[in-house]
């Protein structure tokens, strides 16, 4: 079925208000130095709309904007949180590390860019605002109970040793946590040489290299967020120290997913990049059907409660690197940490 946007770019107060709200949780005051960073293929609305917020604190903001680098993969990149743009521009590095604050609204984000070490350790404080429409924007706004179950649930994991997912479909999946890189995000940032992203709600972890091994059954309803698309059809993916190294299934999704890890000729493709589960009540599954593609990067189904968040791409915590990157939000797992339940059944467990 074809869906049309039924959304129309035009500024709204309410969407300000909204994008006022989040700045307001990341300390924005008068006084400090503001960044709007983009590329000449953001979605302009989003620059906008920071601009008018940032402007209600009595801030001036500066705009930087870049050309979107020219394709360079055989296959079209999609959501690595690894922005191109600023390679490494020198004036460009120069005014983000005089920033206090810094609005991310490149189209990949600067969360795993190469030069975003260099800029938080200046002390600016970073929010990526995801690609996505102002609509999704405001009904995710992040709040302070958001803010503390993904906390709690980061110190979960970064105190356990191994993460084991489990489903119904198939999925016997283990993660030795020793060694992985673990992070929480919930929306916002308040703190310097810090980043985030809007929205938020979910807690993943990098595991270091050597940490995973089982099977990952991906069933009718899943989602692959790089093609924006619920499966129809199951897949298996079989991984061994790290690496899918076998795809089972028949239909197009198998087929999709077969050809899109082959056209890098990279094994780094192949390889797990982060694991974790969605934690945001307010994000809904069934998202991705009520807009059109243009109007989303889904990052809502990325933080849905409940759902096993898995990637494969980049983990430079194990020192892989590739644009190639899938984000697979699977439902109806079961995560145990250590053998305790965090999500049973894809729902999350009150603790």
């Amino acid at each position: 079925m074809e869906v049309h946007s039924v959304l129309t770019d035009r500024i709204e107060w309410r969407w300000i208000d909204a994008f006022r709200n989040v700045f307001q949780r990341c300390g924005i005051t008068s006084d400090e130095t503001c960044v709007i960073l983009a590329e000449s293929q953001s979605r302009a609305i989003n620059l906008h709309l920071a601009e008018l917020a940032l402007e209600s604190f009595g801030v001036l903001p500066l705009h930087i904007s870049l050309p979107t680098p020219a394709q360079s993969a055989p296959v079209p990149v999609r959501s690595t949180g690894a922005c191109q743009a600023l390679r490494a521009h020198p004036s460009a590095l120069a005014a983000l590390e005089r920033a206090d604050f810094i609005v991310d609204c490149t189209l990949e984000g600067l969360m795993h860019a190469p030069e975003l070490p260099r800029i938080l350790q200046s002390g600016a404080r970073v929010l990526t605002l995801c690609n996505e429409h102002p609509d999704t924007l405001e009904r995710l706004q992040p709040d302070d109970v958001i803010k503390s179950t993904v906390q709690q649930a980061a110190r979960a994991v970064r105190a356990a040793t191994n993460l084991r997912v489990t489903s119904d479909a198939g999925t016997d999946l283990s993660v030795a946590l020793k060694g992985a890189s673990t992070v929480g995000i919930w929306g916002y940032t308040d703190k310097p040489g810090t980043l985030a992203h809007w929205p938020g709600g979910m807690v993943v972890s990098f595991p270091a290299a050597h940490s995973v091994n089982g099977t990952l059954v991906l069933d009718r309803g899943d989602l692959n967020l790089t093609f924006k698309r619920y499966l129809e059809h199951p897949v298996t993916l079989v991984i061994e120290d790290d690496h899918v190294v076998e795809i089972r299934g028949d239909g197009t999704d198998a087929e999709l997913h077969r050809r899109y890890f082959a056209a890098w000729g990279d094994r780094n493709a192949y390889a797990v990049s982060h694991v974790g589960w969605g934690m945001n009540p307010a994000a809904r599954y069934e998202a991705m059907s009520l807009y059109d593609k243009g109007d989303t990067n889904g990052t809502e189904l990325r933080a849905y409660a409940g759902n096993f968040l898995f990637s494969t791409g980049a983990n430079e915590f194990a020192e892989r690197y590739t644009d190639g990157h899938f984000d697979i939000p699977v439902k109806g797992c079961t995560l145990s940490l250590d053998g305790n339940a965090v999500v049973r059944d894809g729902e999350l467990v009150s603790t």
